[in-house]
């Protein structure tokens, strides 16, 4: 029997087919066995998280990570006597009238605290009518007098009321105005053209967007007329707006469509989550009564209806919320302060905050910004919304015109 040699080279070949021949069955084994096992379970969908904020330490997932912004210096001030969500606020130079608002879901606070700007303290407290809402307030000034509309009457997701005052600051006296023709929950709210203007808003069942724009005329704080007047419908409804009137011409901005509602059947109206779209429309009411499209905000934002001041001919506009997130559904804190120049109709993304916040009550003086109160996020990492706060802070602001 005659062998046939065989080199070494290629016995090592057939051994590492052989053995590549093996893995493959293997590896096919375990894929059909574990991809029987996942299609039993419903996919999970996994965000990756973005890293282009690594400098500002906050990882979020890529569709909902903070807008790049330059680091602000933040100076903590003196907080506020209370914490307070969905409150209120005013300023009449260098003072800072703030309202009412959430202590926690079942309180609310019936009083008003003010800042004073000049020398950094807080004082001056009084209370409010018995009857004026508590949240959700429609509110504006004509540098004496402070117009009150509207707004949720109590904790959790209670009823509005369509009460409406007015407050004399000098004299800290409350008198009472014409009642709106329906309540409303957070209605953009303005002065304009001598008349009291009230826009949007939700209605009674806190969800539904109104569309409804009244007015009424008034003068040092007293109303010209006894009944409100219908205008023009705002085109598209909903709460927790900026309303800015400057140079003869009315602003809205941002806003939502729903909100919670009261839950069916809770004798303490429960608070229950409902679908939200969060918006990014600006609205500018011309000279001939029509609403005009303006460029929209860079990135949907809401609860910023106190969140605002005017610099330098622009709006200036601190935090607020985002869509909620596609996974977790919840709410999204903005924190970044962005700018609208009025000359050029132009957004610009000018600063981060010390973190994400909503419902702001915001105030400029002697070239500061400041901000109070409001809901703060729950870390760099988790943009939803936790701790109710009273802190003030300011940063130097100096924007070109």
């Amino acid at each position: 029997m005659v062998r046939v040699p065989v080199k070494v080279g290629s016995a090592k070949f057939v051994i590492i087919c052989v053995g590549l021949l093996g893995f493959a069955v293997v590896a096919n084994f375990l894929w059909a066995s574990s991809s029987s096992t996942l299609t039993s379970k419903p996919a999970t969908l996994v965000i990756p998280k973005s890293h282009n904020n690594a400098s500002s330490g906050r990882f979020l997932s890529a569709a909902y990570a903070d807008l790049d912004a330059p680091q602000l210096r933040w100076q903590k001030m003196a907080a506020a006597p209370v914490p307070r969500l969905d409150g209120a606020a005013i300023q009449i130079r260098n003072l800072l009238f703030v309202f009412a608002g959430y202590g926690t879901i079942d309180f609310v606070h019936s009083h008003v605290d003010v800042y004073n700007f000049t020398d950094n303290t807080w004082g001056g407290r009084f209370d409010m009518p018995k009857e004026m809402a508590h949240s959700h307030l429609g509110m504006v000034t004509d540098g004496r007098y402070i117009y009150v509309v509207t707004g949720q009457y109590g904790p959790q997701c209670r009823g509005p009321t369509a009460r409406t005052f007015v407050l004399d600051t000098e004299t800290k006296q409350w008198r009472d105005l014409p009642p709106l023709p329906l309540p409303r929950y957070a209605p953009a709210t303005q002065l304009w053209r001598g008349r009291l203007h009230v826009m949007g808003g939700s209605k009674e069942n806190r969800h539904t967007p109104g569309l409804e724009h009244w007015s009424l005329a008034v003068k040092d704080g007293k109303a010209l007329e006894n009944e409100w007047r219908s205008e023009i419908p705002i085109p598209r409804g909903g709460p927790h707006r900026a309303c800015v009137v400057v140079d003869d011409r009315l602003y809205v901005i941002g806003g939502q469509e729903g909100d919670f509602m009261a839950k069916p059947g809770s004798p303490i109206f429960k608070c229950s989550r409902r679908q939200e779209v969060v918006y990014t429309d600006v609205y500018m009411l011309d000279d001939k009564m029509k609403w005009k499209m303006l460029p929209p905000m860079p990135k949907p934002n809401s609860h910023i209806e106190f969140a605002w001041a005017l610099v330098n001919n622009s709006i200036v506009i601190v935090g607020g919320t985002t869509e909620k997130h596609p996974v977790t559904k919840k709410m999204v804190l903005n924190g970044e302060v962005v700018q609208f120049n009025l000359n050029t109709l132009k957004w610009s993304v000018i600063g981060k905050l010390p973190y994400r916040v909503k419902t702001t009550l915001v105030g400029f003086w002697n070239g500061w910004l400041y901000f109070t109160s409001g809901q703060r996020d729950k870390g760099p990492e988790d943009p939803s919304p936790k701790k109710v706060i009273g802190e003030m802070w300011r940063t130097k602001l100096k924007l070109n015109e």
